[in-house]
């Protein structure tokens, strides 16, 4: 794929993933930081997103950011290109040897997701997406699978860690999808889970008390894959909200049918 930010963002992504292989074998030394209850940051996120935030200014200094860890960095007034980026989704993984983890770019034209790329330095697996492109993993085109509903679906979730008083309307949310579906996946990586429902490994994710930066590029590839994205509501609002489901149509509307009844007890129905 050859666009100009699709370039840059791949660019980044790659840098990132070089600091975070570097940092791989020596777990042991690493500086970690607890930001709140189960939520961490290590020197390895910071350095990471250091790389890729200076691909990005170097290339697009009009362009604004917004890092998971560095916050918003403003671009020029006016500039409708928004940069979603988290360096290390997947943070507790990594720090505890367990290969599932990412660096996630999207990027937002006028707010609005348009471009993505999810780099698994660990697997050396780049899934990138741009707005009417399509979506490839490593040079191939994917899609996502053509599920025709809950029954038999093998799909992918996350548990809201950061909010443990929201469990008992997880719960209840992952009952009403678990009873028909095949099985449920929880590796805890959200963009790395987009990524796999793009290219048909799950065929659906659904996930609460998320940020901009983990849904962001995941969704472009949901959609150019061919699968919805949604709020929990059905609605567009998914990277205010924090709140995504997504799949091939047929599975994703039975999802938000399950999803639905539990939205007040979770908080989301006016949101």
């Amino acid at each position: 794929m050859n666009h100009p930010l699709i370039n840059i963002a791949v660019q980044a992504a790659r840098a990132a993933g070089r600091v975070i292989v570097r940092y791989a074998n020596r777990l042991d030394g690493v500086s970690v930081v607890e930001k709140q209850r189960h939520d961490f940051v290590s020197e390895v996120d910071r350095v990471a997103e250091a790389e890729i935030v200076k691909v990005i200014r170097r290339a697009h200094p009009e362009h604004a950011i917004l890092a998971e860890e560095g916050g918003d960095i403003p671009g020029k007034r006016g500039n409708p290109v928004q940069w979603i980026v988290d360096p290390l989704d997947g943070t507790t993984n990594f720090l505890r040897g367990f290969p599932h983890f990412a660096v996630s770019i999207g990027i937002l034209e006028h707010g609005r997701p348009r471009h993505g790329v999810i780099y698994d330095p660990s697997r050396e697996e780049l899934f990138v997406a741009t707005h009417g492109g399509g979506a490839f993993l490593n040079d191939r085109r994917i899609r996502v699978n053509e599920a025709r509903g809950l029954q038999g679906a093998l799909l992918a979730t996350g548990f809201p860690f950061r909010e443990r008083a929201l469990l008992d309307s997880y719960l209840a949310m992952f009952q009403a999808l678990f009873r028909d579906a095949a099985d449920v996946r929880r590796a805890g990586s959200a963009a790395l889970d987009l990524a796999y429902v793009a290219s048909g490994r799950v065929d659906g994710f659904w996930e609460f008390g998320l940020k901009p930066w983990d849904m962001a590029a995941g969704a472009v590839l949901v959609r150019e894959a061919g699968g919805v994205v949604t709020d929990f509501g059905g609605g567009e609002d998914f990277l205010n909200r924090g709140d995504i489901a997504c799949g091939p149509i047929k599975l994703h509307r039975e999802m938000i049918a399950g999803l639905r009844p539990h939205l007040i007890e979770a908080g989301l129905a006016n949101t």
